[in-house]
């Protein structure tokens, strides 16, 4: 009689195991991301600092005793940028995307149309495919 030995190993490596859900995790992360959103946020971010230097500057020049006055102006013109400040840069955002997206899809085209000219002169059957499109066009 004829004995195997089975070992109750796992057929997979637990370190291996770990570092592909560690890569699902981190891929997940950069699914979730909405690049408006992004963009928005740091354009907010980039008026609110701006706003808050300028307002940190006037402060400096008045506030030489009246500290806690100060700071609690300084905070009011950070708080009341972000509340208005949101919804233009979120709409600006908007538009840079929509700006870059247009620009993206129109350099594909060129180049789809490009490869398409190129493979045209070198088959008689495609030239002869877009001159009756063209014809038909017309």
């Amino acid at each position: 009689m004829n004995s195997f030995v089975q070992p109750g190993y796992s057929p997979r490596h637990e370190g291996v195991e770990r570092f592909e859900r560690g890569i699902s995790y981190i891929s997940g992360l950069f699914r979730g991301l909405d690049s408006t959103r992004s963009i928005s946020t740091m354009l907010l971010a980039a008026m609110v600092s701006a706003l808050i230097v300028v307002a940190d500057q006037l402060i400096d020049s008045w506030a030489d005793g009246d500290l806690l006055a100060a700071w609690v102006v300084l905070w009011v013109v950070g708080f009341a940028a972000v509340a208005l400040l949101a919804a233009p840069a979120r709409s600006m955002a908007l538009r840079l995307m929509g700006g870059f997206t247009h620009r993206v899809q129109q350099v594909a085209q060129r180049r789809a149309d490009a490869r398409l000219m190129q493979l045209a002169q070198q088959d008689p059957r495609v030239l002869s495919e877009l001159q009756s499109a063209v014809s038909r066009q017309d």
